[in-house]
């Protein structure tokens, strides 16, 4: 653990702002013992990271600062196995990007990197060794538990696939591979975590612990999505593509609950700010200028969300101060990527744009009866034809002219 940090500091860096812990006392022991507490966090390289990942990227922040060895697990076969969210030819090149993004996150809260480290999950879990765990563990689980534990986290389907099955299970085996005291996630992946706690001792591996972030909600209400582009904001969204999605936000006036602009300010925007001050204070401002008022400084959510249910911090004031506080935040992000030409390139291939349908144009059908229309060829009385392509098919007035257009005229008619 840091040298700086007692012990109680490296606890209440570690717990603030989870929800929930498992196992707590495995965390304990290994504080006790006085090496450094393994930490693992996985994320499925599926669609573009949005800035709900700052939520997690804040927690492993601190827990860097606490001095804790953290792996963030690029779980590429994951996401192929997630009902085909990630095609396998895009797989490779995903991971890549998040490994960028994850990186450039991590960089803007202002924490050290060095004990950071990355793994790709097809380095290890197509091993003879993880597969034969893999089939052991599904002599242990009912499918039943199976769709259950991954009833938040797998996209789920009628008639689904195998491999939402699996994908649970392969998630309880991580720990073990990665060789960490602690899986951390959010309180979506509850579930998987009980099931993990569970099924590792029957198959002769020791329980983890288990810490979970709570979900904040996205713009729109309900989980921040990267499927719903209404309820999130991408990474590398402009500063003007920030500032629409925020001003469309549902903030409801005196409603803190489901807020998920006042959330954010909770999970995201205030420890930040104690983690780039590094005096472990938080800090929030929210400008009241053009009401020529003095602005409002807030060091914690207990006297936002005071304010915000007795309408002294508005909607107008709050979404205002959240949009510029989050461009500030994704600035140095955004630079890093446009300097960098790999990145770029990544960006591309694992996000390709959709291939261009071309328009065809389709021909109308007018009829024969618009004006200017050639007449319709029509029999007359006397067995001539009229109308466009009578040379084609007027076969004379009597039977020795038309014996004699067939070219049929013989002995018989001279």
């Amino acid at each position: 653990m840091a040298s700086k940090l007692s012990t109680s500091e490296v606890k209440s860096l570690l717990n603030s702002h989870l929800e929930e812990v498992l196992n707590p006392e495995i965390i304990d022991a290994v504080l006790e013992s006085g090496r450094p507490l393994e930490i693992y966090w996985g994320t499925a390289t599926t669609g573009r990271p949005h800035c709900a990942y700052f939520v997690p990227m804040v927690k492993i922040a601190q827990f860097l600062q606490a001095g804790c060895k953290v792996k963030v697990l690029l779980a590429d076969i994951h996401g192929f196995l997630d009902n085909l969210k990630a095609p396998i030819e895009l797989v490779e090149y995903r991971a890549q990007y998040y490994k960028y993004v994850i990186t450039s996150l991590l960089k803007a809260v202002g924490v050290p990197i060095d004990h950071l480290q990355f793994v790709l999950g097809s380095s290890y879990q197509k091993s003879p060794e993880y597969i034969m765990d893999l089939l052991k563990m599904s002599t242990q689980v009912s499918e039943h538990d199976a769709k259950r534990a991954g009833a938040e986290v797998v996209k789920q389907s009628e008639n689904a696939p195998l491999s939402a099955l699996i994908y649970p299970l392969m998630q309880c085996l991580d720990e073990q591979y990665l060789s960490v005291d602690v899986q951390f996630g959010g309180t979506d992946q509850r579930k998987i975590f009980a099931l993990a706690k569970d099924i590792l001792p029957k198959i002769g591996y020791r329980q983890r612990a288990h810490m979970m972030n709570p979900m904040v909600p996205g713009l729109q209400g309900g989980k921040m999505s990267a499927s719903d582009p209404d309820s999130k904001i991408d990474i590398l969204d402009t500063a003007d593509a920030v500032r629409k999605k925020l001003k469309k936000a549902v903030a409801a006036p005196k409603e803190v609950e489901g807020n998920g602009v006042l959330t954010f300010v909770e999970y995201v925007l205030l420890p930040v700010s104690a983690l780039k001050e590094g005096q472990g204070k938080e800090k929030f401002v929210v400008e009241r200028s053009r009401d020529g008022l003095e602005p409002l400084v807030y060091t914690g959510i207990e006297q936002m969300r005071e304010d915000y249910r007795n309408d002294v911090l508005t909607p107008q004031l709050l979404k205002p101060a959240v949009t510029e506080a989050l461009i500030t935040l994704l600035e140095p992000i955004q630079a890093e990527f446009q300097a960098s030409p790999e990145w770029q390139a990544i960006e591309k291939q694992a996000y390709p744009p959709p291939p261009e349908v071309k328009k065809v144009k389709k021909v109308k059908n007018k009829g024969s009866g618009y004006p200017g229309a050639a007449k319709k060829v029509e029999a007359q009385p006397d067995g001539s034809v009229e109308g466009a392509g009578e040379q084609e098919t007027d076969l004379g007035t009597n039977v020795r002219e038309t014996l004699k257009k067939l070219d049929i005229v013989g002995e018989a008619t001279k």
